[in-house]
């Protein structure tokens, strides 16, 4: 299992790190869309979503009828912490009434085998688009997508089999299948984009930084109320899931109706380098992750933080390509000092509270730091006057020594 997970994490890192930047550099841009406006892939995510979640009422009126509301017959083949069923007065009494329950045995494991990786990527180029629609529908018609969708295929096929159960052939093969849809359907999508997005500004990308940070603990909420068929503790994350998908309803409806603004060049390298961040990570990102749990997390956190380094090499060469010595000099004061109290404000909310998993606090540690490093840059690119007159080509103040690219 680990072999085969460390594999992956290597086979799909250096896939990416090697042939990305090459394609950024011959990706043409795709034809516009007709702009459907419910063509959006957060969207489809919360079709997604909500079919996951049909899927766990169906699975839990298939246990309390066929099973008598055991689902030892599945779980004694899984790990603590799954099968928390939901069982008060609404759900037997949805239980009671539902006809031909034996008819619902898909709902165990092999509706979810399929809706994994969709539920993964949708929620991935959501964020994606977010930033960047161009870069979404580029990446989304490459290459790029199918080599994501084996990459994750490939990793969750390894759990399946290191979780060996009655079911797994089946899951396999459902996997197998959703590999092939799911690329499909991205392609689909980006095709009903609209083409064309200014550049995003300060306060957009503040509210960008919530979008994620909320939208992340929508997915967190479904992998331990749905996806660890964990019905029974929703109740539980029900509040705090309502106020993550109103701040994402808040900040997508705020955001576009801001006017774009100038960025400098601190803020204009930072976005550069998310962009490319995201770009590197589409492939390795799943199996990067698993990585630390199934096989060696050395390794895993190697990957990541080469995918990391490469993304800011990529980022300042285009970002700094225009600007003189002085220039350089006050960028790399800025950046740092961003960083610096980016870091020192992720650390503060990570450990502001104690998580059930470990992905909440990187969650909310990611989007304070990231917060906190582009509050930093723009107000210190205010201070030096130091702007963009196109993303990644600087113009400074006369005194900065800094010539337009």
């Amino acid at each position: 299992m680990a072999i085969g997970v460390d594999g992956a994490v290597l086979t799909a890192t250096a896939a990416s790190l090697a042939i990305a930047p090459r394609w950024t550099r011959r990706a043409c841009d795709p034809p516009s869309g007709a702009g459907r406006r419910w063509a959006r892939p957060e969207a489809l995510l919360g079709l997604v979503v909500g079919l996951v979640y049909l899927n766990q009422v169906l699975f839990t009126v298939y246990v309390l009828r066929v099973h008598g509301g055991d689902a030892s017959f599945v779980a004694k083949y899984l790990p603590e912490g799954w099968f928390a069923l939901e069982d008060g007065p609404a759900m037997r009494g949805v239980a009671e009434r539902f006809p031909a329950p034996e008819l619902l045995a898909p709902s165990v494991l092999r509706v979810q085998a399929f809706l994994e990786l969709p539920l993964v990527l949708l929620a991935y180029v959501t964020v994606l688009r977010w930033l960047d629609r161009g870069l979404y529908r580029r990446l989304a018609h490459s290459w790029l997508v199918w080599a994501a969708s084996l990459s994750h295929t490939f990793v969750f096929c390894m759990v399946e089999w290191d979780l060996h159960n009655p079911y797994t052939a089946d899951d396999i093969v459902v996997r197998a299948c959703s590999a092939v849809v799911t690329p499909l359907l991205l392609r689909w999508l980006a095709a009903q984009e609209d083409s064309g997005a200014d550049e995003p500004s300060f306060p957009q990308m503040l509210l960008f930084a919530g979008s994620v940070w909320a939208l992340g603990q929508v997915v967190l909420t479904v992998y331990d109320t749905a996806l660890l068929y964990n019905l029974g503790h929703l109740g539980g994350r029900l509040p705090g899931a309502a106020v993550a998908v109103c701040v994402i309803a808040g900040a997508r409806w705020a955001s576009p109706r801001l006017r774009p603004g100038e960025m400098g060049v601190a803020l204009a390298s930072v976005i550069s380098g998310l962009r490319w961040g995201l770009l590197l990570f589409f492939v390795p990102a799943l199996a990067i992750r698993y990585g630390v749990n199934f096989g060696t997390p050395l390794l895993a956190a190697t990957a990541g933080l080469l995918v990391g380094v490469t993304a800011a090499v990529c980022a300042l060469r285009k970002a700094l390509s225009g600007v003189g010595t002085a220039g350089i000099a006050l960028w790399a004061v800025q950046v740092a000092v961003a960083l610096l109290a980016g870091a020192a404000v992720g650390y503060a909310t990570v450990r502001l509270v104690t998580d059930t998993y470990y992905e909440a606090g990187l969650l909310r540690g990611a989007a304070s730091c990231f917060a906190a490093v582009i509050v930093v840059c723009a107000l210190s690119d205010r201070y030096f006057g130091r702007r963009c007159d196109t993303f990644g080509t600087a113009r400074a103040g006369r005194d900065m020594g800094v010539r337009p690219g």
